[in-house]
Formats: C-alpha cells, structure tokens, sequence
C-alpha cells in the first residue's frame, strides 16, 4: 500500500466518523426537542420521567392563565369552582369571560419553552424567616419574581429586594402597583372578575376592597392583567394537595405555576422563622394559624419541602 492510499483511507475513515457523529448528534438534538425536556438551565422542569412522585402530579396541559380560548369550563370544575362562591349567583360566566378580554390581553402566556430559553423565578412568601436574611440582591437577580398580597418591599429592600413582576392577589388582598408588574388575580369567586373589570370601568364595587387610586387610574396596567385559571386551581387542589383543606393558599398556588412557567424555581420567604413562629416579615403581630381555616399549611409546607429534597426547587429558609 502506498503512502497516498494510506492516506485517502485513514481521510476515509475520519469522514465517515464525523458522519456518524453529526448523525447521532442530530437524532440526539432532535429526540431532545421532540421530548419537551429541554432547556437552556442545567436541570428542566418538564423533565419528569425519571421521578414518579412529580411526573404524576406535573400536568403541563392544564390550562394555567385564563383566555377566550380555553374560558370554557369542565363540569367537575364548574362544580367545584362554584362551592367556594359561598351563594349562588345569577352572573354569566361566558358573559364575564367576553367583558373581560375586550379590556385584557387575549393570548397565550409563557407558550415559548425550548432549548434555548432558561427562566428563572423567585416566588417570595411572607415569612418572618426573610428578616436578616440579606436574599435581596438574589431575589432582584431573577428573570421573574412573583409576590403575594400586601406583601411590601419599601423598607425591607436588603432582606426581601425590590423587584416584583408579578403580584398575585384577590380583591380583598389588592394594593397599589406600578406598570412594571403583572397582576395576577386568583379568582376565588365570580365575584373577583367582577370586581377586576370595576377596577378599570366603572369602579362600582368597593365593598371589602382596598385599592388605591394609582391602581385605579393606571391604563397601562390593563396590558400586565394576568387571570389564574379556575382549573388551574383546582388541578392544584386535587393533584398537588390530595383535597387537602377547602382550597389552596395564594402562595401555594404560585409556587405550582411558577413550576410551569419557569425552567428554574427558587422559594424564599416559606416556613416558620428560625423561632419557630409563624408570622410575616412586615408584621410580628401577624401569626399563621398552620392548620386553621381553609388551608392545610402543613400539607403545602411539606411538600414544598419534597420538592426541594427532590431538586425541583430550592427553598431558602433564612437560617
């Protein structure tokens, strides 16, 4: 064999292997794709098969923010929706759904996952844990953070951080927010979406709600108005909480979502503080009853706690 035949043969041989590469490495990119796995994080959220435990509780097809497209309700939420308005109304869904996207965006929310996208969410409670905690800067780092309520940040900027792009409420928990944030109603009732087409029309319900005149008056806010779906919720109850209490706490609910609309989860401000009291950062005098009232906060607490032992999320706890 001639030096030049070796040659072509060893060029050979080295062209079919980068082939086969490219080949294997295309299947590989394309199976990943087609799986919805992938992302840009280190770890994916949807990435479910290999844990029993979240794969049967992680549904990504339920619907998560409400739009004209999937407005229409099951009859086993329907049913259940309807338990938690405390009396029977006369008011027509489907008319309320018709009134409430000709003033709020009618779209598909957080629809772009893929291998490119790496989101990250802090979802911040409310407990006194976050005193002394200096998270600020950590928590402001985040490509979203979600907050609950009347939660403040003004004065508790180093331990809590400023930065809020979304503010889940219902009406009776509503405060002033700027046109940087999204307002997430958890519509416990029919009355609530009621109550949000007030906020920006008529503003003739004022019974129990507290929202100041910036709120009022902030036409912008209109384009940032986000509505957790009905069946959302109760997948949450059902799946996630086993039925557990009469419906889930707004925190909990948020943390579910965020799993959903984000690649990466981080939790702050859950838990009793280093004390062992269960009470907010902003308010000593506050204490949380765990088991008390509607919610089961043991049951949300421990699996919030399973979800970080499992590497979904990871629970900052203050100390």
């Amino acid at each position: 064999m001639t030096l030049c035949t070796s040659i072509t043969c060893h060029l050979q041989e080295l062209f079919v292997g980068i082939i086969i590469l490219c080949l294997v490495g295309l299947n590989y990119i394309q199976l990943n794709v087609d799986s919805e796995e992938m992302c840009a994080c280190f770890q994916c959220m949807a990435g479910s098969k290999d844990d029993p435990w979240f794969a049967e509780r992680y549904k990504n097809l339920v619907p998560k923010l409400l739009s004209r497209q999937n407005s229409e309700l099951s009859p086993n939420t329907r049913k259940w929706w309807e338990r938690l308005q405390g009396r029977p109304t006369k008011k027509n869904y489907s008319e309320l759904v018709e009134t409430l996207f000709s003033l709020f965006p009618d779209e598909e929310h957080y629809s772009d996952a893929g291998p490119h996208r790496c989101r990250t969410c802090a979802v911040v409670g409310n407990s006194g844990n976050l005193k002394g905690s200096h998270y600020g800067p950590l928590i402001d780092a985040h490509d979203v953070v979600i907050r609950m309520n009347k939660a403040p940040t003004a004065g508790f900027e180093k331990d809590v951080g400023s930065k809020t792009t979304h503010r889940a409420i219902y009406p009776e928990s509503a405060v002033d927010m700027d046109n940087s944030t999204h307002l997430v109603l958890v519509p416990f009732k029919i009355l609530d979406l009621q109550w949000l087409i007030s906020v920006f029309t008529t503003k003739h319900i004022t019974r129990h709600i507290f929202v100041n005149l910036a709120l009022r008056r902030a036409s912008c806010l209109l384009f940032k108005v986000m509505i957790l779906h009905p069946e959302f919720m109760r997948y949450v109850y059902e799946v996630w909480l086993q039925k557990q209490g009469k419906y889930p706490s707004t925190g909990f609910m948020m943390l579910v979502l965020s799993l959903h609309i984000c690649d990466q989860v981080n939790v702050f401000g859950f838990g009793a503080s280093k004390d062992g009291d269960w009470h907010h950062y902003f308010d000593k005098r506050y204490h949380h009853l765990l088991n008390k009232g509607v919610h089961r906060g043991s049951t949300e607490y421990n699996i919030t706690l399973k979800l970080h032992h499992k590497n979904r999320i990871r629970m900052y706890k203050g100390w």
